[in-house]
């Protein structure tokens, strides 16, 4: 656009009113969706399951986090209460600084989810006055209690600094401003209690604060304590000591390590005006297991995880950061690639659901049935004209995908139930054959058949030599899993196993003659096997046993011990079958493990490798192709010095590497070999030269060197 003036100024052009249209989460779903015929359908299953996964996991974490924040909210108002005491006691410690130190865990992605529910928890029971800060906007003393006093007082706050109230000068404040000290907040706090307490006795008060604490606390939340500069804290704890009087300050510290972060942090002289309780919560395995137990071991989510993806996300979360809250947005991304990729799992959803989607299914669709693998294997094994009609006869193929969908639904019916008494009678066992945890139990069976596992051979060598009482009390324990289900089966299970149960009970009231010395080692070994011994022993142990009941007459405890064992063998063999066993599963189970591991745990050197060696993968250019791996002489300049530098050794000499980078780009340039100036280095090749080298060295891939001035070292070595 041109102008013209008479004098020289500045002029601007409001861009076009029309904006760019952007793509929703939607667009981008069905965009390149394959079988987006039904795309639409299987976008909505997936955010429906989506928003399920969410607010599940949102109402677990409340429940875990309860007890913790209970006890926190009890020591604010224990302490708020004890300020406002007379005695000489309750006067010392009011003159300390309440100060909860909370241990969450390494888990620190899963600490923002607590402090939010504990700050809602404190201004709806406790007191309006919270302030949350973190450790990356207080750098400064002044800073701290700038956030502070904003996050109080709902407004903006002014810093003693030129270029801050520059700054401020420069943008137009919303609200009034105040003065960043102390002071400011002690006239504002004398200023709101009067206003917010003198209201006359009929009229209700509008703060939800209890009507006994007559002086709400100030309560300040350091969310990261240990990235907090230790000087910045240690004044600004010294200043509100000084004010301790007149302000009824509590402090809540957010650790990630140890409680002795706080005396690594804070000097005696400082630490001694702190009255500090120490919290402590759940540990971050102990909350993989409820969320795996809650929302993976269970008929309510019909989206499943093979063993591989299971087995990327859990050593995630064992080897990276601990975070339950990334476990969960890896199963959010493992549900979103499987409706992306995956056409059938518009077969992923409730039961009636299921089958309805099953009767609108179009002969592509069901083409795509007849090629899974696990359909092909159940083909095989019907007879020649039942084999004609699944694959000719789309009709007759919706009513047989019909009743494999509900075969599918009652072995996810069987599995948990099955699954869970396993758990509870191997999870006793000395030295865990079968893992302390159960996503471990669950790794195993889903891989393959696990009564074919020899730790589940010796798990039911060692249930063989159980005491009776043990033995019994584990036997409820299922029982009381089974009651829960409402399957037939394990029903009819539940049904066998209290009879057992009172067999075991008929055996106290009858009265049989006292054992020899000699049979007590035999019919309770658990005792000797409960010593600590190392697994040359144990298996020594259980040969001798086993030897020793080859020559026995079984008692009636012994009989009726191996009869329950026998039906829970049958019961683990009926029920605990791999999922790729099954009929159809590929419709509900995600099994890519690549695809989430090359989202959740990225490779970046592997990335940059892939990128300087075949620059057309990103930028899709066909000049940039190359059939023999090299790089094509029109690649970016950092790719033809990256390729370069591959053909060296330790050290380059730089040089002759810009000379071979000058020989590359005048053949890109098109210039005759045969020229006089063909190769010779310009100054516009030398500055692009240096550009590339200087980002390579950014990048990691070579370093000065003080062996020789004219050369650099090569710190990476092999390809992707």
């Amino acid at each position: 656009m041109s102008t013209s003036s008479v004098s020289k100024g500045c002029f601007v052009f409001k861009p076009s009113a029309k904006k760019k249209k952007t793509l929703s989460l939607e667009d981008h779903f069905i965009h390149g969706c394959e079988g987006a015929d039904e795309s639409k359908t299987r976008f909505n299953l997936c955010q429906d399951l989506w928003d399920q996964i969410k607010t599940d996991t949102e109402l677990l974490q409340d429940e875990l986090n309860t007890k913790i924040l209970d006890s926190l909210l009890d020591f604010t108002r224990k302490c708020s209460s004890t300020r406002q005491q007379t005695d000489w006691a309750s006067h010392m410690r009011a003159s300390e600084i309440p100060t909860a130190a909370l241990v969450l865990g390494v888990n620190v992605p899963d600490h923002d989810m607590t402090f939010q529910s504990l700050s809602e928890l404190l201004r709806q029971s406790v007191t309006p006055h919270v302030a949350s800060v973190q450790a990356k906007e207080c750098g400064a003393l002044k800073h701290l209690i700038k956030r502070v006093l904003e996050r109080l007082l709902g407004t903006d706050v002014t810093v003693d600094d030129d270029e801050e109230e520059e700054t401020e000068q420069t943008s137009a404040p919303l609200h009034k401003s105040v003065h960043c000290s102390l002071s400011t907040l002690c006239d504002w706090y004398t200023m709101n209690t009067k206003k917010s307490y003198s209201l006359t006795p009929g009229k209700k008060r509008s703060s939800p604060v209890k009507d006994d604490l007559q002086q709400p606390p100030i309560v300040i939340i350091f969310k990261d304590l240990e990235a907090f500069n230790a000087r910045v804290l240690q004044d600004f704890i010294l200043i509100c000591s000084r004010y301790i009087e007149r302000l009824p300050l509590m402090f809540i510290f957010g650790i990630a390590t140890s409680p002795s972060t706080i005396q690594h942090m804070l000097p005696h002289s400082v630490s001694s005006l702190l009255c500090i309780e120490l919290f402590q919560s759940l540990s971050c395995t102990q909350h993989l297991a409820t969320v795996i137990d809650k929302l993976i071991l269970t008929t309510h989510f019909p989206f499943k995880l093979n063993g591989k993806v299971m087995q990327v996300l859990i050593s995630i979360f064992l080897y990276h950061d601990f975070s339950v809250r990334n476990f969960i947005k890896g199963v959010q991304l493992a549900l979103l690639e499987h409706f992306h990729s995956q056409p059938l799992s518009v077969l992923c959803c409730r039961k009636k659901e299921a089958l309805l989607n099953v009767m609108q299914l179009g002969h592509q669709d069901l083409e795509r049935i007849r090629q899974l693998p696990s359909f092909k294997r159940y083909v095989e094994k019907q007879e020649p004209q039942e084999q004609e009609h699944l694959l000719t006869d789309d009709t007759h193929l919706k009513e047989v995908c019909r009743r494999l969908i509900k075969d599918l639904r009652k072995y996810h019916k069987h599995y948990y139930p099955t699954l869970r008494c396993l758990h509870t009678l191997t999870s006793s066992l000395p030295r865990y054959p079968l893992g302390k945890q159960i996503r471990e139990l669950h790794l195993i069976c889903l891989e393959k058949n696990v009564w074919e596992n020899e730790e589940y051979q010796s798990a039911m060598k060692l249930l063989k030599m159980m005491a009776k009482d043990e033995l019994i009390s584990l036997l409820k324990k299922c029982a009381e899993i089974l009651q829960h289900s409402k399957s037939k089966n394990m029903k009819s299970a539940l049904l066998l196993l209290e009879a057992m149960l009172a067999k075991f009970k008929q055996l106290d009231t009858v009265v049989a003659e006292p054992p020899p010395p000699a049979e007590e080692s035999i019919t309770s070994p658990v005792k000797n096997l409960q010593k600590k011994m190392d697994l040359f022993q144990l298996q020594k142990a259980l040969l001798e046993m086993n030897e020793s009941r080859r020559s026995k007459k079984l008692s009636p405890f012994e009989v009726l011990r191996n009869e329950a064992l026998q039906f829970i063998d049958s019961l683990v063999q009926s029920h605990l079958s791999p999922p790729e066993s099954q009929t159809l599963y590929e419709v509900c189970y995600y099994s890519s493990s690549a695809t989430v591991r090359r989202h959740l745990n990225a490779a970046p050197r592997t990335s940059i490798q892939a990128a300087l060696n075949s620059p057309f993968y990103y930028l899709q250019n066909d000049r940039l192709k190359s059939e023999d791996g090299s790089v094509s002489n029109a690649a970016p300049d950092i790719c033809i010095v990256y390729k370069l530098h591959l053909e060296c050794g330790r050290l380059i000499n730089l040089f002759d590497w810009l000379e071979a980078f000058a020989t590359v780009v005048s053949a890109a340039e098109g210039n005759d070999p045969d020229s006089d100036s063909f190769g010779k280095v310009d100054d516009v090749k030398h500055a692009r030269f240096i550009r590339a080298v200087s980002e390579l060295e950014f990048l990691g891939f070579i370093k000065s060197t003080k062996q020789k001035t004219d050369h650099v070292a090569r710190i990476t070595w092999g390809g992707c």
